[in-house]
């Protein structure tokens, strides 16, 4: 059994760029749809969908639910850090994103996401980027052998570089 699953390419890529993805221009339509769907079967607050009424809210217009997804319709741009030339069309390993050899392990696990709202809504109008970077690495024994925690964590601004949320995605592999 290695000693550690963490190679030193591996420790090379940590806060790089795996991925940067650029939203259509969101429109009071994608958040009303949005907003309906996830309130539904109940109507959704006015906040999203009613412009008389989100004019008269703290926020001065119509926003976002906080988990409201950009690029639920599509994304306008997509960009990795390593082209995908040689590479099969299926889900690849975050390492192979970045051009580096990916641990030696054969299962994954999703070890849950956590997320982090700011106070900057998306509003009608707002073109939203989302970079994605692991930012961690940690090791720790378990039943099956040497568990590796891998957080990767993806920022999502507006065009104004303002944070709107960030995500933090652990995968668990051994």
């Amino acid at each position: 059994m290695p000693d550690s699953l963490i190679t030193q390419d591996m420790r090379s890529i940590l806060g790089k760029t795996l991925e940067t993805v650029v939203s259509y221009p969101v429109s009071a339509s994608d958040i009303r749809k949005w907003a309906t769907a996830v309130y539904y079967p109940d109507p959704p607050p006015a906040q999203y969908c009613d412009e008389e009424y989100a004019a008269t809210t703290r926020h001065g217009g119509i926003v976002a639910p906080d988990e409201f997804n950009p690029f639920a319709w599509g994304a306008r741009s997509r960009e990795l850090a390593v082209p995908r030339e040689g590479l099969d069309d299926g889900p690849t390993k975050p390492e192979e994103r970045a051009g580096v050899s990916p641990p030696a392990t054969s299962h994954t696990l999703n070890g849950g996401l956590e997320y982090e709202f700011s106070d900057v809504p998306v509003r009608p109008g707002d073109v939203i980027t989302s970079t994605s970077a692991i930012v961690e690495y940690k090791e720790r024994e378990g039943r099956l052998g040497l568990m590796l925690f891998t957080t990767i964590e993806t920022r999502y601004v507006n065009q104004r570089d303002e944070l709107v949320r960030a995500q933090r995605m652990t995968l668990i592999r051994y």
